[in-house]
């Protein structure tokens, strides 16, 4: 008698839920650290690099002390985790490129421990995204252009 299975043998490789999240990140002492296009490049940067872990990321917003996102953060980590790994390595990626973060922050570290999130979902990630990008109109933020990177 043959043996029938409903089942495939392979296994999904990839994670097939929704996880998304929208975080806000302070900086440090709430210092204006975004008012040079190249400090937000250089975050922004510093959370793509993190895409070959398995998270997405969405839309950015920028303000001058504070930055919002939407990330789709994988099964493996836990939000905590997830938010230490997001801090620390952007913070990390700062300082590298940026040697004037060591006079405002010569103990190093530019993140703090409070921080906002809530989770985006599908049915209103559109509006989220809205909101993130109107972060510079909605705190009056005029931008230096210093593309130095």
């Amino acid at each position: 008698m043959e043996t029938l299975n409903s089942v495939g043998p392979k296994k999904i490789m990839h994670d097939t839920r929704n996880n998304w999240i929208t975080m806000m990140f302070p900086t440090h002492k709430r210092y204006r650290n975004f008012r040079k296009q190249s400090h937000i490049d250089t975050c922004t940067q510093a959370f793509r690099d993190l895409e070959r872990f398995g998270f997405e990321f969405g839309e950015f917003g920028f303000a001058e002390n504070h930055v919002h996102f939407q990330v789709n953060i994988p099964k493996r980590y836990s939000i905590q985790n997830a938010e230490i790994l997001l801090k620390s390595y952007s913070s990390r990626k700062m300082f590298e490129m940026h040697p004037g973060f060591r006079k405002r922050y010569p103990k190093g570290g530019s993140g703090v421990d409070n921080e906002h999130y809530e989770s985006t979902g599908l049915t209103n990630l559109e509006e989220s995204s809205a909101y993130l990008r109107d972060q510079q109109q909605h705190h009056n933020v005029t931008l230096m252009i210093d593309n130095n990177i």
